[in-house]
């Protein structure tokens, strides 16, 4: 079995424009006299390779917590954009998918420097999928992500950000990108794996 992590490392991690970073704090060392080394963090729940939960733009929405696992744990299917995620893009992206394993249709993850636009946005939750995955740390436009963020999270589609799928050839893999369990977040990090049988 091969193993592909996908997650960015924390504390040098890209972070969304007016979020606070990671810090990493030392509150004991070995060599200072502790019986142990011991790390503080502080850092915006949506920093790095993460998860949106509804909550994160509907007030009575789903928090992270509330999130079936299975959303985040199963078969997806990667693939390369690079632009714009159209309509007929995410149409097309869905007959790959399908075509390769009906239940990899449930998780689509999108490598490149690649938009879902609000079209491909109405074509996901149309199909009902669990999760959408992205190298950006947002899905839509930098500018303007909200009303990509509308219509996913109302679908209760997940939103896994900030992945990183250089490497990772296009198919069909598991994915692990169980978020931490943060009760009442809107979202949180992950360290998001793939796993592919080796041939």
């Amino acid at each position: 079995m091969k193993i592909y992590d996908i997650s960015q490392e924390v504390f040098s991690c890209a972070v969304f424009p007016g979020d606070i970073p990671p810090e990493r704090k030392v509150l004991e060392t070995i060599e200072g006299g502790s019986i142990c080394n011991l790390t503080g963090i502080t850092m915006c729940a949506h920093n790095g390779t993460h998860v949106d939960a509804p909550y994160h733009f509907y007030k009575d929405g789903k928090t992270i917590d509330q999130v079936d696992p299975e959303r985040f744990i199963g078969k997806c299917y990667v693939s390369f954009v690079d632009g714009d995620v159209t309509a007929e893009t995410a149409m097309q992206l869905l007959r790959k998918a399908k075509s390769a394993d009906e239940d990899a249709a449930k998780r689509i993850l999108i490598g490149g420097n690649a938009c879902v636009t609000i079209e491909a946005a109405r074509v996901f939750a149309a199909e009902k999928i669990f999760l959408v995955g992205n190298e950006s740390q947002t899905v839509g436009p930098m500018s303007a992500p909200a009303q990509v963020h509308y219509e996913l999270l109302k679908a209760e589609i997940v939103l896994l950000e900030g992945i990183r799928l250089g490497g990772v050839p296009e198919g069909v893999y598991r994915l692990f990108a169980a978020p931490l369990n943060l009760g009442g977040a809107d979202g949180a990090p992950c360290r998001a794996v793939l796993t592919a049988e080796e041939q």
